[in-house]
């Protein structure tokens, strides 16, 4: 959400004794990440999750005096690529304290804790009172915005649900899967409920209450990633030795260095058989002074190596200035030049071990020149445009992941099908990918999204 948040002001509830929060989030690898918060009486509640590798935490104030209530969870939640299911429960009126407040990961209740510091019996909640709520960062100070992705965020008035009205676990693959129609009544959702991000970015509560936000800042973006189809990202936790790593931001979306290191990031999704393709949009301008890097690459090549060293491990991607890179070396004049807003477009079909670099819509031959701009097929083959081939490095299992660099403030928003280079749309999207993401240009035929979706086509 970037420095995007919702807010709406609270009517009269129907009991600030109960509460039921359930959302679907994915996180990035950024710092804190509060979600749902409100402030009042000076103080603020709030629940989020803790920095990465932190924990996961509910926080009430309960008075103008600034009585602080604390729930923190001992285990951590550092995984980037997937969604977490969070569900909070909120009953002050149990008689036992560690019954007022119970959090549920994935179905699982959470019964370990760094801090568990119980609401007082009969507490009323800021979060039900008739107070002002924002979705999207912690209102306090305004300053921590959470920067993951949200779906399918139900807030219950007055009534405790358990994580099974809101998923439920799959028949085939034993995993917690979420259920789009919890079948809660509109009456039921009370007088504060709402249900927001329905499969869209609409800021109208879908609970049938009309309790609908209005937008406080930046652009709220819809993307494909979901929790039934979770869309490859760049991933945080894997970086190659020592600590030239490349920061991340937009959700694990955008790579830049900073540093006048090269340093890279690994996709989080990884193929060894069929047909793949992504987007990046580039950004600033210059080789030399800024870089970027943009393509494939073995598992375990390591991403702060030196893109004009030539390791062993497989490498197969290009870098700003024409020059594309493979196990053995270096080859110029391959890579297409770009500059800053060029959007760049990779396709690998692992099927046939072959790789095509283009920009802007435009596929290039393999001495670095424009394709046939004027075809009437995207079908990707050895004659159009001219292709280089792809060696498998078997001793690495050939475990093929999407790679982001940068030199000094260079940088790629990636798309990988999620229709948004950082926080802007696609300008109109193009075709195919196997009905499995949106890009901005035309997709060869046969080819999709790195996606689990795309990996079970």
């Amino acid at each position: 959400m970037a420095n995007t948040y919702l807010t709406r002001t609270n009517s009269s509830p129907t009991n600030a004794k109960k509460y039921t929060w359930s959302s679907w989030n994915k996180i990035d690898s950024g710092g804190w990440y509060p979600f749902f918060s409100t402030t009042h009486q000076g103080g603020h509640s709030y629940i989020g999750f803790g920095a990465s590798g932190s924990s996961f935490g509910v926080i009430e104030h309960g008075d103008s005096a600034g009585t602080l209530y604390y729930l923190s969870t001992s285990s951590i939640q550092r995984d980037t690529s997937g969604w977490y299911h969070v569900v909070v429960q909120f009953d002050s009126t149990q008689s036992t304290a560690s019954d007022r407040i119970k959090i549920y990961i994935n179905n699982v209740l959470q019964t370990s804790f760094g801090n568990s510091d119980y609401p007082s019996q009969n507490l009323d909640s800021w979060f039900v009172d008739a107070t002002t709520i924002e979705i999207g960062r912690r209102s306090q100070g305004s300053g921590q915005y959470y920067s993951g992705l949200i779906s399918h965020a139900h807030f219950i008035d007055g009534t405790i649900y358990a994580p099974s009205t809101f998923g439920e676990t799959d028949s085939t693959t034993g995993e917690w899967k979420i259920n789009s129609n919890p079948g809660i009544s509109t009456a039921n959702y009370g007088n504060n409920g709402f249900w927001m991000f329905k499969d869209n970015n609409s800021l109208n509560d879908n609970s049938g209450n009309s309790n609908n936000f209005t937008l406080g800042g930046g652009t709220l973006t819809k993307t494909e990633d979901c929790p039934s189809n979770v869309f490859c990202v760049m991933n945080p936790l894997d970086f190659g030795t020592g600590s030239n790593n490349a920061t991340l931001s937009l959700g694990n979306t955008k790579a830049i260095s900073g540093n006048t290191n090269w340093r890279h990031s690994h996709g989080t999704l990884g193929v060894t058989t069929g047909k793949w393709y992504f987007e990046g949009k580039q950004g600033l301008t210059s080789d030399g002074g800024t870089g970027v890097v943009f393509g494939f690459c073995d598992q375990q090549y390591d991403t702060t190596d030196d893109p004009n060293n030539g390791t062993p491990n497989a490498k197969f991607y290009g870098r700003q200035g024409t020059t594309f890179y493979t196990p053995s070396g270096k080859t110029d004049n391959f890579f297409p030049n770009t500059s800053g807003g060029d959007i760049l477009m990779v396709a690998l079909d692992l099927d046939n071990n072959k790789i095509w670099f283009g920009t802007n819509g435009t596929w290039h031959n393999t001495n670095g020149s424009a394709g046939n701009t004027s075809y009437s097929s995207t079908t990707l083959n050895s004659s159009y445009p001219d292709a280089t081939s792809v060696t498998i490095d078997t001793s690495n299992a050939g475990v093929y992941m999407p790679i982001l660099g940068s030199y000094n403030d260079g940088y790629i928003e990636a798309n990988f099908g999620n229709g948004y280079f950082g926080t802007t749309a696609v300008a109109s999207a193009g075709t195919n990918a196997s009905n499995n993401g949106i890009f901005e240009y035309d997709v060869p035929t046969g080819y999709t999204a790195l996606s689990t979706k795309g990996l079970n086509l």
